[in-house]
């Protein structure tokens, strides 16, 4: 879309690299993604491209079989496929979350593991936090490591797992320790043949239905003690409340690019749709709305840009990357449900992309921390 404040935080190799996410986007996914949402997953071959790609996870260091570029390589990624409506990558983004917490957490052992398969697209990887009875409050998760001998056995159960049909290892929380405090969470890699292992098929969702989501349950699940990301017990709480910041700002990165989206379809849609011998567009109510979704969808692309250059500063905080979280969940819901409006009766149609963002964007003000954790995170500040 047109923007009246340009964005200069993009360089050539930047602008290179979106463009050929653009054509992969265009003639990779796009085409496909609405066989994928009825399969409920995204076929391993498009993991297997994008890695050949240098698209799933373009921030990885070289010595691991990674590109080697900054982070705003991820920014652009998550940008293109949000554009174009194909929301079943979002577990690329997740998978890539899993990544960085090996590559910033994980022995050398565990580095050289996973990262060059997860990088090639030949493992994927999930994020096991949220439990049945347990969502923003990971102290008090009940999956529980047991230590005995130098194995740890792991019982309980997880929910909402993006990636959790189709993941090859689980990062999973999980107690290790009984003191009441945050020392008790650790982090524990569990790969996919382990005995006790098992999941759900894909959950049935209102939206992001390319999107695999699963249940993942625990068994006497063994595994190697040596298994703990980063080969300590007590240490998985600071390492997920360090790594959030950058869950959320990837977050809003793709909230904002889906309410640019909506926008930008209902711009073509109302200028061809004719009522009473006129575009809708024509009108004076569609102007308005249409100038008014512009105006807070440029407040949040600023917002964004600056936060993602905190992020390369090394200097985003969580609160920061919370009003980014919470503000851009707001808009795309707010953006989507107007442009569905200026639709008509075509916009509550499936075949029109509105009504897929209509859809998709509802879980954005849960996933990733729900608005009213972003606003008690955002009341630190006061």
């Amino acid at each position: 879309m047109q923007y009246l404040i340009p964005r200069t935080l993009f360089s050539t190799e930047h602008d290179e690299f979106r463009r050929a996410c653009r054509r992969f986007m265009e003639e990779q996914v796009a085409p496909f993604h609405a066989q994928w949402e009825k399969d409920k997953c995204v076929p391993r071959d498009v993991w297997r491209k994008a890695g050949e790609l240098g698209m799933l996870l373009p921030s990885m260091p070289e010595e691991y079989g990674g590109p080697g570029a900054d982070r705003l390589f991820d920014m652009v990624f998550a940008e293109e496929f949000m554009r174009v409506g194909a929301t079943g990558l979002i577990g690329f983004g997740v998978h890539g979350l899993v990544a960085f917490y090996i590559l910033n957490y994980g022995t050398e052992a565990q580095k050289q593991a996973w990262l060059p398969k997860m990088i090639a697209g030949e493992a994927v990887g999930a994020i096991a936090m949220t439990e049945p009875n347990t969502g923003s409050d990971l102290q008090a998760v009940r999956t529980r490591a047991t230590l005995e001998g130098d194995q740890l056995i792991l019982n309980g159960s997880k929910t909402f797992i993006s990636n959790g049909a189709s993941c090859d290892l689980a990062v999973v929380v999980c107690k290790t320790g009984n003191s009441g405090t945050a020392k008790d969470i650790s982090l524990v890699i569990v790969e996919k043949e382990r005995a006790g292992f098992s999941r759900s098929q894909p959950l049935e969702k209102i939206g992001l239905h390319a999107q695999d989501t699963s249940m993942l349950f625990f068994d006497d699940c063994r595994v190697p003690a040596e298994n703990v990301l980063g080969g300590e017990q007590g240490q998985g709480f600071y390492q997920l409340m360090h790594d959030l910041a950058w869950e959320r700002i990837i977050g809003a990165v793709g909230f904002q690019a889906q309410a640019e989206a909506a926008l930008e379809h209902t711009l073509d849609y109302t200028r061809t749709r004719i009522v009473f011998g006129k575009p809708v567009l024509d009108f004076q109510n569609s102007r308005f709305t249409l100038a008014q979704l512009k105006t807070e969808i440029q407040i949040g692309r600023s917002w964004v840009d600056s936060c993602m250059e905190l992020l390369l500063r090394g200097e985003l905080s969580a609160e920061t990357a919370a009003v980014a979280k919470y503000w851009t969940a707001e808009l795309s819901s707010r953006v989507v449900d107007a442009c569905l409006q200026l639709h008509g009766g075509n916009g509550y149609m499936t075949e029109y992309p509105i009504a897929r963002l209509y859809l998709d964007t509802r879980g954005n003000r849960i996933w990733g921390g729900t608005n009213e954790i972003m606003k008690e995170i955002i009341a630190r500040t006061l």
